[in-house]
C-alpha cells in the first residue's frame, strides 16, 4: 500500500507525534508512507524515521482549498492508495479532495475527546478510547476502530539515560522531581499547569523536597511563568522551572521521579517506568495505579471532575504525597506503568491494526452519502461562525474540539 499521512500540526504534541511514529511503524511493515504537513519541529522526526515529507503552508484556512488541491495532486502523482488525516481538518480535507474527486479512501483519526459533528460518518474512523468509540457508534458512525495512543516502547524506556539533565537545568539533585511535557496552551493544558505550580509551591513551603519541571512552549507561557514565579516566591526557593521546548524530551522523562500528564505524554512517561498522575480539567487529578487504571483504559488518559469535593490543588497534593514520601512505592508503581504500556500500547501492534484499517478502506470504498454532505454543509458554517465569535472574545481554542464546550 502507498499511504499519505497528514497530521493536523507539527508542534511537539501527542496526536501529531502519534501520527508520525505510527506512519513509521506502518512503513516498517512493508508499506510506503508519505507525510504531508506544515513546517514545525516534528518534521525532523519525519526525516529521522526515513519518511518522505511533503510541505504545505503554515498559514491557511481550515479546511483549506489550497491543501485540498495539493492532496489531489500528490495522490495522482504518487499513486496514493489511502489518505489518513489526523484530527478533523486533515480528515475533512482528505475527504473533500481525494475522497470526493478521485474516489481514494480517506481515513480519520481523532485523538481528541470529541469528534466534530460534521465529520462525514462514512469515513473510516479511528479513536483513542473505548468510551469515545461507543459514543461515536451511538452517534451514527459505523466503521470505528479503537487504537489507543501507541508508544515506541524501545525509544521510550527505562534504558534511556537522563544524561546531565538535572545539572544542565540547575535542578536540585536531592529533590523528588516531577516532570510535565506539554504545549503551553490554554485549551486542555493551562488549568492543570497553573494548578501544578500552585501545588508544588505549597508542598515546598511546607517542607517537602520537591521540584517541578515544565517542558514545552506555547501561547500561554507568560501565564505559566507568572504562576511559577509566584510558587517560587511562596516556597522561598526555585521549585518550579520552565525549560522551554525540547526537540527530544526523553531525558526529561528519564530524569523524572514522577510524571504529570495526559494523553500520549502520559503514556510515554509510563513507558519510562515512572509513576503517573493523570491531569484533566475542572480540578481532575488522579494517580494511575492498579486500582484506578480501568478508568483510564475505558475513558482515556484524561478526566474531568464533577466539581464536588476539594479543588484541583488539594486533589493533586493528595495524589502526590504517597508518591513523594516513598521511593519504594514509586518504584513499584513505575514497574506497573512500564508493564502496562509494553503490553497494551506498543507501536508494532498498533501499526498492524492501522494497516488493516487501510486495507479494508481500500477494498471496500464507501461512496459519499448525501446525508453526510448535507450535514457538513449545515454544521461546518455554524461551527466557523461560533469560532469567529469566540476569537473575538479572546477565547479561541487553537486545537478544535479539544477544549471544553467546543462540541
Amino acid at each position: 500500500m502507498r499511504v499519505l499521512v497528514y497530521p493536523h500540526s507539527m508542534e511537539i504534541g501527542g496526536s501529531q507525534l502519534n501520527a508520525v511514529e505510527l506512519g513509521g511503524a506502518v512503513r516498517d511493515l512493508g508499506h510506503e508512507v508519505l507525510v504531508m504537513s506544515e513546517p514545525g519541529p516534528l518534521v525532523d522526526v519525519v526525516h529521522s524515521l526515513g519518511l518522505e515529507h511533503l510541505p504545505i503552508p503554515m498559514r491557511r484556512r481550515r479546511p483549506s482549498p489550497e491543501v485540498v488541491g495539493s492532496l489531489i495532486a500528490q495522490v495522482r502523482r504518487r499513486g496514493v492508495d489511502v489518505v489518513h488525516g489526523h484530527e478533523w481538518p486533515p480528515a475533512l480535507e482528505a475527504y473533500l479532495g481525494p475522497g470526493l474527486r478521485l474516489g481514494v479512501p480517506a481515513v480519520a483519526t481523532v485523538m481528541s475527546a470529541v469528534v466534530a459533528p460534521f465529520l462525514p460518518r462514512n469515513v473510516p474512523l479511528v479513536v483513542g478510547t473505548e468510551q469515545l468509540r461507543r459514543d461515536v457508534i451511538a452517534g451514527g458512525y459505523r466503521n470505528v476502530t479503537l487504537i489507543e495512543p501507541p508508544v515506541d516502547v524501545a525509544a521510550n524506556s527505562p534504558e534511556v539515560s537522563a544524561g546531565d539533565f538535572r545539572t544542565v537545568h540547575r535542578l536540585d539533585p536531592e529533590a523528588v522531581l516531577a516532570v510535565v511535557c506539554c504545549r503551553l496552551v490554554r485549551e486542555l493544558k493551562l488549568e492543570g499547569l497553573l494548578t501544578a505550580c500552585d501545588a508544588f509551591g505549597e508542598l515546598a513551603r511546607d517542607g517537602q523536597a520537591v521540584q517541578l519541571v515544565i517542558v514545552g512552549d506555547g501561547a500561554a507561557r507568560a501565564e505559566v511563568q507568572e504562576r511559577a514565579t509566584r510558587a517560587n516566591a511562596l516556597a522561598g526557593r526555585v521549585v518550579v522551572v520552565l525549560i522551554g521546548e525540547l526537540a527530544d524530551p526523553r531525558p526529561a522523562y528519564a530524569a523524572a521521579d514522577v510524571v504529570l500528564g495526559m494523553g500520549g505524554s502520559a503514556l510515554r512517561g509510563m513507558a519510562f517506568g515512572k509513576p503517573l498522575v493523570v491531569q484533566g480539567e475542572r480540578g481532575f487529578w488522579k494517580a494511575c495505579r492498579p486500582d484506578t487504571v480501568a478508568e483510564f483504559l475505558a475513558g482515556g488518559w484524561y478526566g474531568q471532575s464533577d466539581g464536588a469535593g476539594p479543588g484541583g490543588v488539594a486533589r493533586l497534593k493528595r495524589e502526590l504525597v504517597p508518591l513523594l514520601a516513598d521511593s519504594a512505592h514509586r518504584a513499584s508503581i513505575g514497574v506497573f506503568s512500564r508493564a502496562l504500556v509494553v503490553e497494551r500500547f506498543g507501536l508494532p501492534s498498533a501499526a498492524r491494526v492501522m494497516a488493516e484499517v487501510y486495507r479494508k478502506a481500500i477494498e471496500s470504498p464507501r461512496p459519499p452519502r448525501v446525508a453526510d454532505l448535507a450535514r457538513l454543509a449545515r454544521l461546518l458554517p455554524i461551527y466557523k461562525i461560533q469560532r469567529k465569535l469566540t476569537r473575538g472574545n479572546g477565547n479561541q481554542a487553537a486545537d478544535d474540539f479539544n477544549a471544553i464546550g467546543s462540541s
